[in-house]
């Protein structure tokens, strides 16, 4: 079966990959325009963009993927359907109505519809998440469901190694139901109309680590918000990225303090243990390297 592939960040690669080693042919690959990365702020590709151009697809880098003159490109290269992996683009109906397009998303749906389901299960502490294949429609997340794998979230994991797996689970996954497609077998359902919940893109305000939180919360944030994000708080009046804390069950005087190498935090709840931060203009330090540089205060405030 001939398709295009519509995806843009790392979680979208496996799939890539997975497809591009089937018996079914990519005849395009759609992804975000290039944009400024890095130190440097050079114009780079994004990785299904750069994977793409290593396996020799074809690569379109449209503003929108709505775009007439891209549906025609589209359809110029002879798909039959259209994948999409975490592309970043609404489409629209002249792309749903052009093909039938099948999306890879994160979760167990109708769990966790939208742009977050990895972290926004993660935050939430809930145990068990998966992968759905699904076929798209104009509602956000609600066509009909393919298939569904489920796997269950350990008590240490982050976002990056969660997505990492589920991204490694929804690329057989695809194949299969390109598979059935192709065969005139595939079967799908409507989603049930319990257990939707939404997973909505993240702000600047799920960033915030509140120590007046119980710390099993703040460590779950932490988790979710790492290693693409990071939570944010004010140390000595300075912005901060935590990128890796533990929830401790014992509390500890309010605050942030210093304790034998490590920083431990009194909470709303027990009490949080930073392991990874990040100081302004710096990199990422465990909490032993930067007790030894810092010589402010270690007030915890207000990161806005």
């Amino acid at each position: 079966m001939r398709v295009a592939f519509a995806g843009s960040p790392e979680a979208a690669v496996a799939p890539l990959r997975a497809l591009a080693a089937s018996p079914h042919e990519i005849s395009v690959v759609v992804t975000q325009p290039d944009r400024a990365r890095g130190r440097t702020r050079r114009p780079s590709p994004t990785p299904v963009g750069a994977a793409a151009e290593e396996l020799g697809i074809p690569v379109l880098r449209p503003a929108t993927i709505n775009d007439p003159e891209v549906v025609a490109e589209i359809a110029a290269g002879g798909a039959e359907a259209l994948v999409v992996v975490a592309f970043g683009q609404i489409l629209r109906d002249a792309v749903l109505g052009r093909w039938p397009c099948i999306n890879v998303h994160f979760s167990l749906l109708p769990a966790y519809r939208g742009a977050a389901p990895v972290e926004r299960a993660i935050m939430d502490g809930v145990e068990v998440t998966g992968v759905t294949i699904m076929f798209m429609e104009a509602g956000l997340d609600t066509g009909p469901v393919i298939s569904a794998e489920a796997t269950p979230i350990a008590g240490d994991e982050d976002a990056g190694s969660l997505v990492a797996r589920l991204s490694g689970m929804g690329g057989p996954m695809l194949v299969r139901a390109l598979d059935d497609l192709a065969a005139g077998r595939l079967v799908s359902v409507p989603q049930p109309e319990d257990g939707v919940s939404l997973a909505p893109k993240i702000t600047a305000e799920d960033r915030v680590i509140d120590l007046r939180r119980p710390a099993a919360e703040l460590a779950r944030r932490v988790r979710a918000l790492s290693p693409h994000i990071g939570g944010v708080a004010r140390i000595g009046g300075e912005p901060f990225k935590i990128w890796s804390a533990r929830a401790l069950p014992e509390g500890a005087p309010s605050g942030l303090s210093a304790r034998d190498g490590r920083l431990v935090a009194g909470c709303g709840q027990g009490s949080l243990e930073v392991l990874e931060l990040q100081p302004p203009g710096r990199g990422r330090m465990d909490a032993a390297s930067f007790l030894r540089g810092w010589r402010g205060s270690l007030e915890w405030g207000d990161a806005g």
